[in-house]
């Protein structure tokens, strides 16, 4: 690391020790740390994910839309082919497509939020094929969320609701894995109200430019 011995005793103890963007790089490269790693650790370090503070994330640039949230959900509603809807950084649901209430109803539900669904009810272990494999991905997702934005409320409450349920708890605490984007996962679904036979789809993730605690997510069935 080419550190002192003094700055390394400060972070040991939680002393200030300066995170400069050398350092990161220099600790990335020792410890082996992957692209979404380096993402959790850049953005722990200087603030917030991608190293941009989230209070300050709508303000970047003079071109910023007013409100881009409102933008993002006339967009959700116009989509009528796929399944679309908009989540926040705590993955409650804010907007959804009427695609998206036919194929999950559960969205139609007061503070509806996708992380809980997909990681606590018997309806998505049913729904979602393979389910373990890809709510171990889900709580990659929660835990680099997580490590950067360390006091939002929300995900901390929602960390906490996850990680009541016994199951979760053992797959969060089998691996440390952060992931920072699901941006064309591809799954299968258990459907029968939309298709006699299980089906795959992608889910295309989109974030706003100067609002990238939102998602807005599409998903495209797979033609096999």
């Amino acid at each position: 690391m080419s550190v002192s011995e003094r700055w390394y005793r400060n972070l040991e103890t939680g002393l200030h020790a300066p995170l400069s963007g050398e350092i990161l790089e220099r600790l990335s490269r020792a410890l082996l740390l992957g692209p979404d790693e380096r993402m959790a650790l850049y953005g722990h370090a200087l603030g917030g994910a991608g190293g941009q503070p989230a209070e300050n994330a709508g303000t970047a640039g003079n071109d910023a839309p007013d409100d881009v949230t409102d933008a993002l959900a006339e967009l959700t509603s116009a989509q009528t082919g796929f399944p679309t809807y908009l989540t926040d950084q705590a993955w409650n649901l804010l907007d959804h497509n009427a695609a998206m209430a036919r194929w999950f109803p559960w969205v139609l539900e007061p503070g509806a939020n996708l992380m809980r669904w997909a990681l606590t009810t018997t309806a998505a272990r049913e729904q979602i094929v393979d389910w373990s494999r890809h709510a171990a991905q889900y709580l990659a997702l929660l835990r680099f969320a997580l490590v950067t934005r360390p006091d939002d409320a929300g995900l901390g409450a929602l960390r906490d609701a996850v990680l009541d349920d016994r199951v979760c708890r053992d797959l969060w605490d089998q691996s440390p894995k952060v992931l920072a984007y699901r941006h064309g996962h591809r799954y299968e679904l258990r459907l029968p109200h939309v298709c006699p036979q299980t089906f795959t789809v992608t889910s295309q993730v989109l974030l706003p430019a100067y609002r990238q605690e939102l998602r807005y997510v599409l998903l495209l069935p797979v033609n096999r």
